[in-house]
């Protein structure tokens, strides 16, 4: 009898076993008849079935699931499927945890919905998988500069900040506050100076998940756990008892920005004092401080100046009324969203930041330093009225003539009666200042004796200065700080004050606004670029239209003297030629449609989506006398805007297509190379990709600034706490938007060409090339700063690493510096993968 049980069960098993396979078989066959059908859902819910009932296919299977998986994928997207397309690859991951293409991919999808902490995440997970997975090691360095912003690098490597801020905080703790929050702890340094100083309670918060995580494996790798409590929380989110058990006596915080306020230190603190801290110190007491309340800053003091810095000018106001002979139109007024921000009711930040120790061309303080206020955060009732307080005037007497480009703005932070730390330009820090560019006067120039005047503000968690103007001193009037009133001795005295006011505002004020970005801006001053463009595109169409008068066409800017009106309407009495087709399809505000269609009888078509762009480029268009159907907007022609590069019409081919090659931060814009395939196959006999190829040049330097921006330099400048190996985990191999004329470096090398990106003929592209460069003086090289000769064609190019130039440079930063002697040779290992471009020198 249990010999008969056994075979009963054996049969049994038999049974299922064949069972199974038949199953697996049939599910087998069915996906791939669905993929052969396009049908990716079908298809991929029979692959979950065979995974799931025969896991030793998954090594046979993986590369056609992936497959069937990132296309269902791409569908669930486009009909707005989320939480379907997210179990999806909730299920690929269980079956398949261990694999870099699943998690990148999953990671994208995350990272174009907007989910960055997750999505780096995933990323992460890939390079820690596969370290030589490109695309994942792309998509994580392009992911990692929105988590952990390169400040946190500078600030950590910056040893005064923090030798002043654990002095602080010890002598805070040595006075009696035992129990402490760190409001914005990043990666937790303040809270463990707290600890380390004595204190016996210590919390922090963090709202970034990244952060947040980062400081838990920072205070665990420094053996605090169990001595730190992290919250991932925003402040004002804490409630007692609830998250800590009672009113601390000593909050920490550096939430202030280049102009102060702009992190929101302001309402934080109010809710602080109100929720979380312990009452103030009434003053001129003499009790136990552990018993009060305190914050560290103490208060803080804003300084300002005027200055003129042809750099600010050139991206804030447009220095010209013609470009490449296309007349600006008065009617166009083009400002910067600084300026925007001044009368808006929109929260935009009203100023931007530069390092003026570095600032190309330098700075000249056109006035001395000027207090422009006080604040006291551990006074609450100062914290409540400065966003209630009305705006108070302010005014700075010209010590130095010149034009009036910015008002600069920093501040001295008094963390207690004995330690400062100040962010003057003038300092060695690693803060920049707050910028302020003036816009919309008449008049910019300033002498000796003027005063520069303004309204000081705090609103909507930021330091605003607005209605900047300048008063002659032929006024001979004083103006009072923060005095609401002018004090006037007759009406003939107003009446010349007011004469010699200058105020925001032009003198057509119907005119069209045109908000550009301050990229923008520069890239409309500059003059060589669009020349260069102007004489490319003339030669291309001359050579498309050899029988037009070359002076009609204006292709050097000296015409016959006809406008474009009559001499298309002379064209047209002896044989109108067919129009020639031009598409723009370069990022952001291009009047290059406009200059081409000074060139000839031609359709130019301008990608920009903007109806205030588009706007102003009708004006101007209109200003330059052109006939309407000369400018269009491609966009408004297209049924899938996703697809921008296509025919103008059914039986008609482009002349010219002008892309957008290279980034203003300094690196080549993404897809490029796949946009210039499409774009061959878009071009008539004779027509052009503009630029027809780039050329990428670089050099050995030596440069510590670069070293401290992009990674923290072990435990000493960290006080011995050991941070530097989590945070550099996000660290990046290439810094961008630098300008290689004010960087701080010494050159090891001349310049190398490194690579040639041909757009017109594939053909002579490399993906790879290793490059020899000699060594010209001895040192350590740490960096290879990069950047482009953009060729237009044989006879036009642009370099982007000139001083007129609209685009910034990028710069390769080495993991470990290589020690080099003159007359050595390095190898460069140049590599080129979809638009990214990677640099490593051969040992």
């Amino acid at each position: 009898m249990p010999n008969s049980n056994a075979k009963f069960h054996c049969n049994h098993r038999g049974g299922q076993e064949a069972g199974r396979r038949e199953l697996v078989s049939r599910s087998l066959q069915s996906a791939q008849h669905c993929l052969e059908d396009q049908d990716f859902g079908t298809a991929y819910a029979h692959y979950l079935l065979v995974l799931n009932l025969a896991p030793e296919l998954k090594s046979s299977v993986k590369e056609t699931f992936q497959f069937t998986l990132f296309k269902w994928a791409e569908e669930l997207d486009s009909l707005a499927r989320i939480q379907d397309l997210f179990n999806c690859y909730e299920q690929a991951l269980e079956l398949y945890p261990n694999d870099e293409v699943i998690c990148n991919s999953m990671g994208e999808h995350l990272f174009r919905m907007g989910f960055r902490d997750e999505a780096a995440g995933y990323f992460h997970k890939a390079v820690k998988l596969n370290p030589d997975f490109a695309d994942a090691k792309e998509n994580f360095y392009r992911v990692a500069n929105w988590l952990v912003e390169r400040w946190h690098f500078i600030m950590l490597n910056d040893t005064k900040r923090n030798l002043t801020y654990l002095k602080a905080i010890e002598n805070a703790v040595r006075s009696g506050c035992k129990s402490v929050l760190d409001i914005g702890t990043g990666t937790g340094i303040l809270s463990m100076f707290a600890k380390k100083a004595g204190a016996s309670f210590v919390y922090a918060c963090e709202l970034s998940k990244t952060m947040y995580e980062l400081a838990r494996d920072v205070v665990a790798a420094n053996n605090m756990e169990r001595e730190i409590k992290l919250l991932h929380l925003k402040s004002l989110d804490i409630e007692i008892p609830k998250h800590i058990p009672e009113r601390v006596s000593l909050v920490v915080t550096e939430t202030v920005d280049a102009g102060l306020f702009g992190e929101g230190i302001v309402e934080s603190l109010i809710h602080a004092w109100e929720h979380l801290l312990l009452q103030p110190k009434p003053k001129n007491q003499d009790v136990s401080t552990g018993d009060y309340g305190r914050v560290i800053p103490a208060s803080a003091t804003v300084f300002g100046m005027a200055v003129e810095c042809k750099e600010i000018r050139r991206h804030h106001r447009v220095g010209t009324q013609e470009v490449a002979g296309v007349c600006l139109s008065n009617s166009v007024q083009f400002f910067s969203p600084t300026y925007a921000s001044a009368g808006s009711e929109e929260t935009v930040e009203p100023y931007t930041t530069e390092k003026l120790s570095r600032i190309p061309g330098g700075y000249v303080p056109l006035t001395e330093p000027c207090q422009v206020m006080t604040v006291d955060f551990n006074n609450l009732q100062e914290l409540k009225s400065l966003a209630a307080r009305k705006p108070w005037k302010l005014s700075l007497p010209v010590t130095e003539g010149g034009i009036l480009d910015a008002i600069v703005v920093w501040f001295v932070l008094q963390l207690d009666d004995e330690h400062t730390l100040s962010t003057s330009p003038s300092e060695e820090t690693c803060w920049e200042q707050a910028v302020y560019p003036v816009q919309g006067l008449l008049d910019y120039s300033v002498r000796t004796g003027d005063t520069v005047m303004m309204e000081v503000c705090c609103q909507d968690c930021y330091l605003k200065i607005q209605k900047v103007s300048s008063l002659t001193s032929e006024c001979g009037m004083d103006f009072s700080d923060r005095d609401d009133t002018l004090s006037l001795g007759n009406e003939a005295e107003l009446c010349n004050a007011l004469a010699g006011l200058q105020t925001t505002s032009k003198q057509d004020g119907n005119g069209q606004v045109c908000m550009l970005e301050s990229t923008e801006i520069a890239l409309l001053n500059n003059v060589l670029y669009h020349e260069c463009f102007k004489a490319a595109m003339g030669k291309v169409l001359l050579s498309l239209n050899p029988t037009k008068d070359l002076q009609s066409m204006d292709v050097d800017g000296h015409g016959s003297g006809m406008n474009l009106q009559e001499s298309q309407n002379k064209s047209s009495l002896d044989m109108a030629p067919d129009p020639l087709y031009i598409l723009d399809v370069s990022e952001g505000f291009s009047i290059l449609p406009i200059i081409a269609g000074k060139l000839g009888p031609v359709r130019a078509y301008s990608s920009i989506e903007k109806e205030q762009h588009q706007a102003a480029l009708n004006v101007i268009s209109e200003a330059n006398h052109f006939p309407k159907e000369t400018l269009e907007f491609w966009l408004s022609h297209l049924e899938d805007e996703s697809v921008v590069l296509q025919r103008p019409k059914s039986d008609k081919l482009w002349s010219i297509i002008i892309l957008d090659v290279i980034e203003t931060s300094g690196l080549i814009q993404q897809e490029v190379m796949e946009k210039a395939a499409i774009s061959r196959c878009l071009l008539h006999s004779g027509g052009k990709i503009f630029p027809q190829y780039v050329l990428v040049y670089g050099m050995l330097v030596e440069s510590e600034s670069l070293l401290l921006e992009s990674a923290v330099q072990g435990t000493e400048p960290t006080l011995g706490f050991n941070i530097a190996p989590f945070i550099n985990q996000f660290k990046v191999p290439v810094r961008v938007y630098l300008d290689l004329s004010t960087l701080p470096c010494l050159p090891l090398s001349k310049p190398a060409e490194l690579l040639r990106l041909d757009l017109m003929n594939p053909l002579s592209n490399s993906s790879s090339r290793e490059v020899k460069v000699q060594i010209c003086k001895s040192g350590q090289v740490t960096a290879i700063p990069f950047w482009y000769h953009i060729h237009l064609d044989e006879d036009h190019s642009l370099n982007t690493s000139d001083a007129s130039s609209h685009w910034k440079q990028a710069a390769v930063v080495l993991d470990e510096p290589i020690q080099v002697q003159v007359g050595d040779e390095l190898v460069l290992d140049v590599q080129h993968h979809k638009s990214n471009i990677s640099i490593t020198v051969k040992r």
